[in-house]
């Protein structure tokens, strides 16, 4: 990997960390708006740690270990720096199972929103989807079927990868949702809960939502050092806009859709290098970008127009 591939990289995955985290950010600044003054602090700058080293850091250095235990805990860090001929065998052995769980967590993640998930409809299509929200379920579990079938004849454990996947999805859909109520309760004061019970709460909904941002930088790259640089400029950003300017951000009505479909081209990307077929690495960063640029100049426009936006 040269160096503008290792910097086109970077910024992909700084670009994508920032947008696919927006939520993330929202329920932070809502909740820190409840806590007292030295509480924020506190959260703003060790909770920074906490969320940079040892879930965006942590976590996917993890998932490449478990992926490819021969690897041992260094080789795993810097595995796509090696020289080592038996290091380079044994990711290209264990990386389609890796892509084909996380392809498919991703691509789940899409469909979840797309189906079910209150949003500003900013594509045509989108209003009708939501109207049968019903066929989520009956989508996936096809789409599942057929990914399995077909991963099956190639090789039996990448078919589990793609069933890890779905687990996966379901397992932290059912985490968010819980977030999403706890957020609530907080907000409207009667939860009783301390600053420092909230700071906790807040670093395990930060883990919980960084799981999407996590395996979609495997769509970037498979080296940890890279995803922890471009993952942890991404949160470091993140929480500065936590700060001081996520009102601004939340009037880009349509940046929740860009993250959604930035999801979807990743979790595309995934599959098909699961698959066998070569995508060249510049790709996911390119399409990130040019998504999520789209979907900024559309909500800029309707910023700009007072032009009416449908949401549901």
């Amino acid at each position: 990997m040269n160096i503008w591939s290792m910097v086109l990289t970077v910024l992909g995955l700084c670009m994508f960390e920032i947008i696919s985290s927006i939520d993330n950010a929202v329920i932070n600044a809502e909740v820190l708006g409840t806590m007292s003054k030295r509480a924020r602090k506190w959260f703003l700058v060790w909770g920074l740690l906490i969320a940079v080293f040892a879930i965006r850091g942590l976590l996917p250095w993890l998932i490449v270990w478990g992926a490819i235990p021969g690897l041992g805990p260094i080789d795993a860090f810097t595995a796509t720096f090696s020289n080592d001929p038996s290091v380079h065998a044994a990711i290209d052995t264990a990386a389609p199972i890796l892509l084909m769980g996380g392809g498919v967590f991703l691509v789940f993640l899409f469909f979840h929103w797309l189906f079910l998930e209150p949003k500003n409809f900013g594509i045509r299509g989108e209003k009708f989807f939501h109207k049968h929200g019903v066929w989520f379920f009956a989508t996936v579990s096809i789409l599942l079927a057929t990914i399995v079938w077909y991963a099956m004849k190639i090789n039996p454990m990448l078919a589990f990868g793609a069933v890890i996947g779905s687990t996966a999805f379901f397992i932290t859909h059912g985490f968010k949702e819980n977030a999403e109520k706890s957020e609530k309760e907080l907000l409207s004061g009667k939860s009783g809960m301390s600053d420092l019970s909230k700071i906790l709460y807040l670093e395990i909904i930060d883990a919980t939502f960084s799981i999407d941002g996590v395996l979609g930088a495997f769509a970037f790259t498979l080296s940890i050092p890279l995803i922890l640089i471009g993952n942890g400029i991404g949160a470091l950003v993140l929480r500065q806009l936590t700060i001081g300017n996520i009102d601004r951000i939340k009037k880009y009505k349509y940046l929740k859709n860009g993250a959604m479909y930035s999801i979807l081209a990743l979790g595309i990307v995934m599959l098909t290098d699961a698959f066998g077929i070569h995508v060249p690495q510049y790709v996911s960063p390119v399409a990130t970008f040019v998504i999520i640029g789209y979907f900024l100049w559309k909500s800029h426009l309707a910023n700009k127009n007072g032009l009416p936006v449908v949401t549901i």
